[in-house]
């Protein structure tokens, strides 16, 4: 008897202070917080060390463009030959000429800053900036965002990105991404509009947001009404005329100032080189064929099997499939984006979501509809799912999921000692990436029908400390 409540006793104190580790651990201050952070920091360096030094993967193409801009085309002799082939430089050209293909001009910005290592550390030195921005997000979320959103930003992290994370720039515009949500929600929104136009210089996709960004702005400042949950169809008429004729009453000064930045910093660099700046990115985009492992790549190789055959080629930096059904699937998921799009922003109109899930609505469509899809396309919601607190059982399953194969494929048929090209041909990555496909569009749906509960947000109840509002530092 005595031995039983000693045993009891024994498990009440682990018990105690398993609970009190969690608590310091879920707690937005406090050093143990930090805890998850540097192991997931670890764990980056770790994924992406079988590709730091290669001069063939992203990062060596970051630093042919930083070099190229600053010295001009002969700063190709200072890396291997191989390395900035991909420019298919055929003239000599001057410094501050030559910008990034399918990059806005700003990237510029975190290229170059990896240059203040040897040219032999460059990739080192990238993965170090993209360190310290994975610092910074899972502080924005410590801060700013529910109970446990920081620890499931590097949960997330590790089972979808770790491979790409030090080795690609998304964390910079996912980033401002997050900080723009964060102050709109504050209504801090000349702080949002900027956040959000910076984004959009460093990855396009953000501009993505803006309608939602203004829709949101609009109701907040009561210039805009959104419209009844359940109106007859002519009634939904009215109130869309209506909703139209007072658009003078609206705030447009944000809208103006993103664009002011957007433009600046585009005509800025046009006057080195026009094409380069503005013309090069939406032509990169709009030319590409089906990529292996979108949605459509997966629609391409399941015709192959019903008899129509796919051409597996290396173009535009990435896997690509040739079909005479490329453009008929390259058309449908446009329509499939416009429908998903409108739609999204119908529910944000109608106030049955607010900013942060249409923003998540939104960039889920357009992942799921590209005929483009990247392993770091992930980055781009991580943080944001973080915020929202997406962690119930659906998300952790469905996501959980689709992150874990996105690694597999990345991380591991990509680096078989095999010719590139032949990879998609092997039965495991079709049907890896089918899966993951597949899942995809059953997560885009549930979020927008809210199959499962999928757009609730769920955060971790807070502790009780008493302050439950935290100012930005720009208030």
């Amino acid at each position: 008897m005595i031995q039983e409540r000693i045993q009891n006793k024994d498990n009440t104190h682990l018990k105690n202070s398993f609970t009190q580790l969690l608590d310091a651990l879920l707690a937005q201050s406090g050093s143990i917080a930090y805890i998850p952070l540097v192991f997931m920091i670890f764990a980056l360096f770790c994924g992406s060390s079988w590709q730091i030094f290669l001069t063939n993967n992203d990062v060596a193409r970051y630093q042919c463009y930083a070099l190229t801009f600053w010295l001009g085309s002969s700063a190709t002799l200072l890396l291997p030959a191989s390395q900035c082939a991909f420019l298919h430089i055929t003239s000599l050209q001057p410094p501050f000429h030559l910008l990034p293909i399918e990059y806005p001009p700003l990237t510029l910005l975190p290229f170059s800053l990896a240059l203040i290592a040897p040219l032999a550390y460059y990739q080192l030195a990238f993965a170090l900036i993209m360190s310290l921005a994975s610092v910074l997000v899972y502080w924005m979320l410590l801060h700013y965002g529910p109970r446990g959103a920081a620890i499931l930003f590097a949960f997330y992290i590790l089972i979808g990105a770790i491979s790409t994370t030090q080795n690609r720039f998304d964390l910079l515009p996912a980033c401002l991404t997050l900080l723009a949500l964060i102050a709109a929600e504050r209504k801090r929104w000349t702080a949002a509009y900027i956040a959000l136009a910076f984004g959009f210089l460093f990855k396009l996709y953000p501009v993505l947001l803006l309608p939602a960004f203004f829709l949101a702005e609009q109701e907040a400042e009561r210039r805009l009404q959104l419209a009844p949950p359940a109106v007859t169809g002519k009634a939904l008429l009215r109130h869309t005329w209506s909703t139209l004729r007072a658009a003078r009453s609206w705030h447009w000064n944000n809208v103006f100032l993103f664009c002011t930045i957007s433009l600046t910093v585009t005509g800025i660099f046009s006057t080195f080189n026009i094409q380069g700046a503005t013309i090069s990115q939406l032509s990169y985009f709009l030319q590409r064929p089906v990529q292996v492992e979108s949605m459509g790549g997966s629609l391409l190789w399941l015709a192959s099997q019903l008899g129509i055959p796919y051409q597996i080629v290396y173009t535009y930096g990435s896997l690509n499939m040739l079909s005479s059904l490329g453009g008929a699937v390259s058309f449908l998921g446009e329509g499939l984006f416009l429908l998903g799009y409108g739609y999204t922003i119908w529910l944000q109109w109608r106030g049955k979501i607010d900013l942060a899930q249409t923003s998540i609505a939104l960039l889920l469509v357009f992942i799921a509809t590209g005929k483009v899809f990247s392993p770091q396309y992930l980055i781009w919601l991580i943080p944001l799912l973080a915020y929202c607190g997406m962690r119930n059982t659906f998300w952790l399953l469905t996501w959980g999921a689709i992150s874990a194969l996105t690694t597999f494929v990345y991380t591991f048929l990509y680096s078989l000692p095999m010719n590139s090209t032949r990879i998609p041909t092997l039965p495991i990555f079709s049907q890896s990436v089918a899966i993951r496909n597949a899942l995809l569009l059953l997560l885009v749906l549930a979020y927008l029908c809210n199959w499962f509960q999928a757009r609730e947000r769920k955060p971790i109840p807070p502790l009780p400390t008493g302050r439950e509002t935290r100012h930005l530092p720009f208030e």
